[in-house]
């Protein structure tokens, strides 16, 4: 069987298959989706911090705070007993401690002997008063007595020398010589009896001035007195407000001084500070709602109100102030402390958790209404 001569035959090329045509991949939509999804959620993302950048202020840098009562001791002595125990809740007078009385008993006996001793210099001098002023009458009636003999020696005087004259000579120059001298011992008498009554009038006085210098140290040691049974008092060393209390460093048979701090009083009224940056400020105004989370109490969010800011920032009241005159000024946001306030229902339902110290997070709606002012209240 003859072939074409026109067709000639390739092995190699008949082996080849003829090419595949391209084929189209569907799209995968699940793909698509995630990343529809995750950009939407960007967006919300994006949107719901800059919705809360402007509408809300925050800051971690916020603390409980509250009333924090040192108790100390007024006067010296050894502790002989301690009434409580750490973490405590007592009442204001409560006894914490007692100190050995025996040394203010001995105080107040010497005192007290020391104003008897004085009564019995006061009843001293009310007799001598007496006596001198007994004197002084007896002195009185002898100037009295001086004065009529003057009076008569006076007259005999006059009487002799009328009987001896030039013209008359009725009696001798010694009669009238003796007369004379007679009068001036009257004279000179009476002088005496009243310096006598004088001396008598001036011991009086004396008596009594040296009665009121007595009297005078009576008072004072009635007031060392009372101080001494103050002091006595002192040996119980009370609560002067009421709380938890804590940092308890009283022990038996301590020695204490005064001023020396023997425990910590916490008060149940607790507050939150927080240390907003100045540029956050202008939108906080006092009275409004703020949310505040406590770290140690997970999950619970509680409710308070913007009280008061701060007179000066932190910088200002720490132990050694930056000065910003110096040459090398960089410029550092500042922050103020406000003051927050806790509803009273969150107190009473944490108390005993709220403690002084305890960290916190704070949220401040700034675009809130503005709360309402007590007119009433600003008049007064």
């Amino acid at each position: 069987m003859s072939q074409s001569p026109n067709k000639v035959e390739h092995p190699q090329l008949a082996a080849v298959p003829p090419a595949a045509e391209p084929v189209t991949t569907p799209p995968n939509w699940r793909v698509r989706g995630i990343l529809a999804i995750i950009v939407l959620g960007a967006i919300g993302f994006g949107a719901k911090m800059w919705y809360h950048s402007t509408h809300y202020v925050e800051t971690e840098n916020a603390y409980v705070a509250g009333h924090v009562t040192p108790v100390s001791s007024r006067i010296a002595g050894v502790v002989t007993r301690v009434l409580v125990e750490d973490n405590q809740t007592i009442k204001a007078g409560d006894v914490i401690a007692e100190l050995d009385p025996a040394d203010q008993h001995v105080k107040v006996e010497q005192i007290e002997a020391q104003i008897a001793s004085a009564q019995q210099q006061v009843l001293q001098a009310d007799a001598q008063v007496a006596q001198t002023r007994a004197q002084a009458l007896a002195a009185t009636a002898q100037v009295a007595q001086s004065q009529a003999q003057l009076v008569r020696a006076n007259q005999d005087a006059e009487r002799f020398g009328q009987l001896y004259s030039s013209t008359m000579k009725a009696v001798s120059k010694a009669e009238v010589d003796a007369a004379n001298a007679n009068r001036a011992g009257a004279t000179a008498d009476l002088a005496a009896r009243r310096g006598n009554v004088e001396a008598a009038q001036a011991q009086i006085s004396a008596a009594g001035a040296a009665r009121d210098v007595v009297k005078a140290q009576i008072k004072v040691l009635q007031a060392q007195l009372k101080d001494a049974k103050q002091q006595l008092g002192y040996n119980k060393i009370i609560a002067p407000v009421g709380g938890r209390l804590g940092k308890r460093s009283v022990e038996v048979g301590a020695r204490v001084q005064p001023g020396q701090q023997l425990a910590a009083i916490v008060q149940d009224e607790v507050w939150v500070t927080a240390n907003f940056k100045e540029t956050q400020l202008a939108g906080i105004k006092p009275g409004q709602e703020v949310k505040v989370a406590i770290d140690a109490l997970a999950k619970q969010h509680l409710t308070g109100r913007v009280d008061s800011f701060s007179p000066a920032s932190g910088n200002q009241f720490a132990l050694l102030p930056a000065d910003n005159a110096t040459g090398n000024f960089t410029k550092i946001v500042q922050r103020v402390p406000v003051k927050i306030t806790l509803g009273a229902d969150d107190v009473k339902k944490f108390n005993g958790r709220l403690v002084p110290g305890m960290s916190a997070m704070v949220e401040i709606e700034i675009t809130q209404p503005a709360p309402a002012v007590n007119t009433a209240a600003n008049a007064h």
